[in-house]
Order: C-alpha cells, then structure tokens, then sequence
C-alpha cells in the first residue's frame, strides 16, 4: 500500500467566543465596584480612553432596542460620541501674582467647590480611627502598664501570636521556649493580659474567654462563673429545668445570669477587626409615582468615557506618524470603541432585566414580601429574549432599592409552593410567614414545626413538617425545644 501526501478541503461550523464577546460578558456580570476597577483599569492600559465630562449613559440610552448578545459588533469612530479637546492655553490667562498673594494671605478662604467636598465628606472619616488595632491596644496597654522590661517582652510575644478573634494560637510552652523564659511565668503574664481591654483576649478558647469575663464581672464561685465551667452545653440545649435542680437556684436567678453570660463578648478581638464596612451602591433604583413604578439608572460615580479626539486626527492623517504607530493606534481606538459599546450594553441589559422584575412583581413593590410570586430565570429571559445564562450574569451582585428596601436583583427569584387553591407562592414568602408566627408565639410554649406546617395550612399554604425544618434552619432559628423560655 502506497503512503501519499493528500490536500483536503473540509467545511464546518463552529461555535466561537470572540475576545470582545468575552468582554461584554465578563462586564455584564461584574459588580459596580468591580466594574470601576474594571474601567480604571482599561483607561490605564489604552491611551485611546478618556473621561468625559459630559453624560454618556444616560437614561435615553435604554430607549433604543438593545444589541443580540450574539451578534455584537464594534462601533465605528463615527459611532461613539467625540468631545473635541480644548486647546487653549489657559495657564497663560492666570494672575499669577494676584494668586501668590491671595493664596499667602491668612485670609484666604476656600473655594466654594472645596468646602462643599469637604462637607460631602463622609462622618465616618472623623469618627473611626483606623489606625488603632488590636495588637497596637494592647500594647499601649503594657506600656502604660507598671510591668518591668523583661516582662513586657513577654507579653509583647504573647500579643504578636493572637489571631484576629483575640484568641492565643500558641501555647505557653512555645513562648517560653522561644524566650528561654520559665512556663509558669509565660502564663503570669498571659494572666494580666487577659484582664487588659477588651476582657478575656489571649484565652485559647471561648470558654475560658467567657470565664474570664464572668470572674472579671462578677467575682469568683458566682453562679455566672459555674454556669461558664460546667453548664454551657445545658443553656444551649435549653435544659433549664435540670440546670436549676442541680444548682437548686430559682429560675428567675438562673435567667439573670444567663442574661449576663449572653452579654459576653465572645470573640473579644471583632471590634478591633481591620476590615473595613462595605456599603451597598444599588444599581437601580426604583419608585412609585402615581399608580405606576418609574426605573432609574444609578450612574453616580461611574467615569464618562470618550475616545480621545487627539488619537482620531492621528488616523485623520492630521499627524505624521509611522506605519506601525498608526496600526497601534487603530487597534486601540478598535478597543475602546469596544470597551464604550460593552458597558452600554451591559446597562441597557440591567435595565432591561429590572424593568421585566418589576412588571412580574408588582404585587410586591405595592404589599411587601408576603406578595412576592414565584419567578425563575426563564420567565424574564423569555420577556425581554435573552437567554437565561444572561439573566443569571445580570442579577448577581446588583442590588435594587426598592419602597420595600434594598435586594440583591437574585432575591426575586424563588421556588414556589402550591396553595389549596391551586395557585402558587413564593418560599421567601412562605419563610416570611414561618418568621413572622415564632416571633409571634408565645415564649412558653413554642410552636413545633409540625404546628407550624398545620398553621401554614390554614392560609392555604401546603407545606410538609420537613420543609418548615429546612426553611427555619436556613433562617437560623432555633428548635422549639431550644427557643422555650420557663415560667
């Protein structure tokens, strides 16, 4: 059998993912901060991006019909809005001896745009000190401490070796042996530590935090330290009966000091946590006026892009460049035509998706969570004809701020629940409902799950005994053994 070199010619088809489809869907699902880094980040990178200070995504951008996804093209230079660039001089048209004078004079005052951002400025910046950690407190603590020097070297090791709870992660052994000190001697100093502010740190676990804490509050063989020592898992469990036979203590000094115990702090090192708070921007916004429910686009804070009108009289011809500068100089203009078009995009899907979430919820906008209907990604994709991959990359991390509150855009899709009736309802709406009958019960006497399935069904809402389980253990609420209070 002879071996030969053949040429084959073989049509297909195939389903590919362009760079720039990659773009607008890796936009679509970022969060809003995430999406300015994003755009710093791009503006950093292509020289052919530049802020605008005119708007570029206002709200007339979503009255146009939105692009398929699919089929997503670049826009043409002609196609993204261009600032042309002032260039005069406008130094030349300064006073610069009238400045000089002005700005020495001790009565010099701020400009009018100075002092509003200085009184837009948030509370927060005068009232926090960041810079006060735990480790530092703890410190400035044994310095002011009447500790001689080598014991303060000590408890210097021991406060390095605590993690962000308070909690000592080495033993004392470890220490000594690091420091060639004596054992006990480590656990002296662990000891005053601990009675340091904030109460009960460098324990190694939260019962001895909560020991220190109770023997600091209330002295030595109280009924809050042996409470602490052996009953721990009996106030978990609820079992106050036992607890009150074995100490013989009333119930009404028993409920005192666990009301004491419950106001430890057991993880003393959290309110010196260098996290910061993080607030939540909605995307959209939305209100009522009249009868009928208006949407607006958040854009507060997010940058206006343009292409830079410099860079167009490059390709113009305007400036002599090279052959190989000129294509450089394409390809990122190409770019942040792009890069414009997908954010765009990306806001007319938002506001698009929202707009098809509040013609579904209505009923919710106007009475709360115990008229939220049960909603699936199909439902609105098949609205507003988009695939339902899509909506999921558009609700996650986009919030909403609604008359209702605040919601992450995910919140409005439920599983549903059959009513005797035949007709459907949300499972946020029947946890709703499971919430509000145990805030509701009486302390005494908690209602079972199995009351509560029975309850449910008197609204005419079917639910077994294991789905009211599952629902009250998504929601964090205790058993009804465990949320019994005695008389």
């Amino acid at each position: 059998m002879a071996i030969e070199i053949r040429q084959t010619l073989n049509l297909s088809q195939q389903l590919r993912i362009t760079p720039q489809l990659q773009q607008a869907i890796r936009l679509l699902q970022l969060s809003r901060l995430e999406l300015l880094d994003s755009i710093q980040e791009e503006m950093l990178t292509n020289p052919a991006l530049e802020e605008d200070d005119q708007p570029a995504y206002g709200e007339d951008t979503f009255t146009e019909e939105p692009h398929d996804m699919d089929n997503m093209q670049p826009y043409t230079l002609s196609e993204v809005k261009v600032a042309e660039e002032d260039h005069s001089n406008s130094w030349e048209d300064i006073d610069w001896e009238n400045y000089v004078a002005e700005y020495n004079s001790s009565n010099a005052q701020a400009p009018a745009e100075e002092k509003e951002e200085r009184a837009a400025q948030h509370f927060e910046n005068f009232t926090s000190d960041r810079s006060t950690t735990l480790s530092s407190h703890l410190i400035w603590q044994t310095t002011m401490s009447s500790m001689p020097h080598e014991d303060r070297e000590i408890a210097v090791k021991i406060i390095e070796n605590l993690n962000d709870n308070g909690y000592l992660e080495v033993s004392v052994d470890e220490i000594a042996v690091e420091l060639n000190v004596d054992g006990k001697h480590v656990e002296k100093i662990r000891n005053i530590i601990q009675m340091f502010d904030p109460v009960g740190v460098a324990s190694f676990d939260v019962k001895e935090c909560l020991l220190v804490q109770a023997r600091f509050q209330c002295g030595k063989n109280s009924i809050v330290e042996t409470l602490v020592l052996n009953h721990l898992k009996d106030i978990e469990a609820n079992k106050l009966e036992k607890i009150v036979r074995k100490l013989n203590i009333s119930i009404d000094a028993l409920t005192e000091a666990i009301s004491i115990i419950q106001s430890f702090e057991p993880r003393p090192g959290k309110l010196f946590t260098e996290e910061e708070t993080i607030y939540i921007v909605p995307d959209i916004y939305v209100f009522k006026v009249g009868d009928e429910y208006h949407i607006s686009q958040n854009d507060d804070g997010l940058p206006k892009l343009r292409i830079s009108a410099y860079y167009q009289d490059v390709l113009r011809g305007k400036v002599n460049v090279t052959p190989d500068v000129k294509n450089y100089i394409q390809e990122k203009l190409r770019s942040a035509s792009w890069f414009i078009k997908s954010i765009h995009q990306r806001q007319r899907t938002i506001y698009r998706v929202a707009e098809s979430i509040v013609k579904f919820q209505k009923e919710f906008f106007d009475n709360g969570i115990k008229f939220l209907k049960p909603l699936v990604l199909r439902d609105v994709a098949e609205d507003i004809n988009m695939h339902e991959s899509t909506i999921s990359r558009v609700t996650t991390n986009k919030y909403i701020q609604t008359p209702q509150g605040i919601f992450e855009l995910k919140f409005f899709f439920s599983s549903s629940i059959k009513s005797l009736d035949g007709d459907s309802i949300a499972s946020e709406s029947v946890k709703d409902h499971i919430r509000n009958m145990i805030k509701n019960e009486d302390r005494a006497k908690p209602l079972s799950d199995l009351e509560i399935s029975e309850e449910l069904e008197k609204l005419n809402i079917i639910t077994a005994r294991r789905t009211v389980a599952k629902y009250r253990e998504t929601m964090g609420i205790l058993t009804s053994r465990q949320r019994k209070i005695s008389r």
